[in-house]
């Protein structure tokens, strides 16, 4: 007797059979626009991932075309693809295998049940060696699966603390840190990563370097910066989860935005006293957390990017009286939903769950999404480049874009270009030609009468400008970004692919080689004492720079 294999169906062939059964049917006409991606979410019940990747299919077997600029549409069922159309619409029918597992960030439909890998292997590891053994006693827990994933952590205060130290202890593989302040004494009765030697130093790179203490197996990338202006987009394309471990809105809104656009979930934690909130967001299920902001908080937006230089200024306020104790507990649950996500398992984005340790309560409630909310756009295609932001120019850039998008394509930055400085007491003009990120709120007095001046800025890049020579790190593009270009009718998505290497390679703190170990020399003032030795078994220590 032949026994045929069990069928194997992933959720984008569940949702392209049901698409093509349309088709078939007549429900979907020939010639018929598709609805867009936001109604196929919200009728079909699955994400935005899952969404493009049936229509990929469909696609590729010819039952819809892409019209650019404008959508997908129903092509006419012939003798060339009726009978895909039909093998694709038996994947309606058919059931799936309780091993098939949802991407990361979708939601299984139906009951909610933990996953289980009813083929893993029976392993018995040897809890001598193996620091991760016991977690392979965890029926749904994929060892793979943690160490393969990356995943980004913005923040590296109290809360990023806990969450970094979570995540280096259950071994996920590659984490990536960013974080633009210092240590201060402050930090210290919260902050488990850091100690009294620590203070003045790095944020970010001090937790990357604790990260090899803990767990010398997970790979670990710090940036020391400004997550609104110097991350580029292609590290998050690249990363499976963002966790942010901020104490400002408009940090907030600036992962949320990149994160939207990259159709990445992020986990969103906040403390303060005794008080905290954990909550979910995956693009295109539910609210996301520009949804979130009533009135009130928008036009507090509104009033500080009134005057952008002040807008920036409050990113770095924002000091927020913490303990210990919510820091580990909210940590923990951001840590615990993004080992969720990494995972598949099922998870209540556009939710936010809050906890009071004044009376130990805790309870969820829900979001309502937002139609006209700004966040929500996905970039389209994305278009990989050899170029490099410190090296090519303006107007190579604005040139690449016209040659695909016509001679009236226009670049768009993604933070401010202030062009000037006007005085409207002294009538003097100062010019500028800096990113909005390297100017700060004091230097917009005038210096002659201390009158605030006008800012003259743009975020856009015609092609009449005088300074096309200048590069785009020089305009505040960052290395690895993803730029922007448009004309009347579509954009275009262009990635720096060529800093690629440079920008994202998780080796931070790796085992030294001795062109490595000659710039740890370069990074010691004379006279310390500082041997290499003790850098390589102690990397946090290692990093430390004297001053005499």
């Amino acid at each position: 007797m032949a026994i045929n294999p069990v069928p194997r169906r992933t959720l984008p062939d569940v949702v392209a059979g049901k698409l093509a059964a349309s088709i078939l049917n007549n429900t979907l006409k020939a010639g018929s626009q598709l609805p867009p991606e936001r109604e196929l979410v919200r009728e079909l019940g699955v994400s935005r991932s899952t969404v493009r990747e049936a229509l990929k299919v469909l696609a590729d077997n010819h039952l819809i075309e892409a019209r650019q600029g404008v959508g997908w549409f129903v092509r006419p069922v012939d003798n060339a693809n009726f009978s895909r159309a039909r093998e694709l619409a038996q994947m309606e029918r058919e059931v799936q295998p309780a091993a098939a597992r949802p991407a990361i960030g979708e939601t299984p439909t139906g009951p909610r049940r933990l996953p289980v890998a009813p083929e893993k292997p029976l392993h018995i590891p040897n809890l001598r060696t193996d620091r991760l053994g016991t977690f392979d006693f965890i029926s749904w827990w994929e060892r793979k699966r943690v160490e393969e994933a990356k995943v980004l952590i913005v923040g590296a205060g109290a809360l990023g603390n806990e969450v970094i130290k979570n995540l280096a202890l259950m071994g996920v593989g590659h984490l990536f840190i960013v974080d633009f302040d210092t240590i201060e004494a402050a930090n210290l009765s919260r902050s488990p990563l850091y100690r009294e030697s620590d203070s003045g130093r790095r944020k970010a790179e001090v937790a990357a370097a604790r990260v090899k203490d803990l767990n010398p197996n997970v790979k670990v990338q710090y940036l020391h910066g400004d997550v609104t202006t110097q991350l580029g987009l292609g590290v998050i394309r690249r990363m499976d989860v963002i966790i942010g471990c901020l104490d400002n809105r408009e940090a907030r809104l600036a992962v949320n935005r990149f994160s939207y656009w990259m159709n990445k979930p992020w986990v969103d934690g906040a403390i303060q006293e005794l008080l905290g909130l954990v909550r979910v967001f995956v693009p295109g299920q539910g609210a996301c957390f520009e949804c979130t902001l009533n009135e009130q908080a928008r036009r507090d937006l509104a009033v500080r990017y009134s005057c952008p230089l002040l807008a920036r200024q409050n990113i770095l306020l924002g000091k927020v009286p913490t303990t210990p104790t919510i820091a580990s507990i909210i940590g923990a649950m951001q840590s615990q939903e993004a080992l969720k996500l990494i995972h598949g398992m099922p998870v209540e984005p556009g939710k936010v769950t809050h906890f009071n340790g004044m009376v130990n309560e805790m309870h969820t409630t829900a979001y309502r999404s937002r139609e006209d909310c700004e966040s929500h756009w996905t970039y389209g295609e994305i278009i990989e480049l050899p170029t490099r932001a410190e090296t090519t120019s303006l107007d190579e850039m604005l040139k690449i874009a016209r040659a695909d998008l016509g001679p009236d394509a226009i670049l768009e930055l993604d933070q401010e270009l202030i062009l000037a400085l006007k005085c409207p007491r002294c009538r003097t003009v100062e010019q500028i030609l800096q990113p909005i990120s390297q100017v700060s709120f004091e230097f917009a007095h005038c210096p002659a009468c201390g009158a605030m001046r006008e800012t003259e800025m743009t975020h856009v890049i015609t092609g009449d400008e005088s300074f096309l020579n200048r590069t785009l790190a020089s305009v505040g593009v960052p290395p690895l970004h993803i730029v922007r270009a448009y004309n009347t009718q579509e954009y275009r998505f262009y990635e720096l692919t060529g800093d690629l290497e440079t920008a994202l390679h998780f080796s931070d703190f790796e085992e030294t080689s001795p062109t490595h170990r000659e710039s740890i020399r370069g990074r010691i003032h004379l006279g310390e004492t500082v041997r290499i030795e003790e850098s390589r078994s102690n990397p946090a220590r290692g990093r430390v720079v004297l001053h005499d």
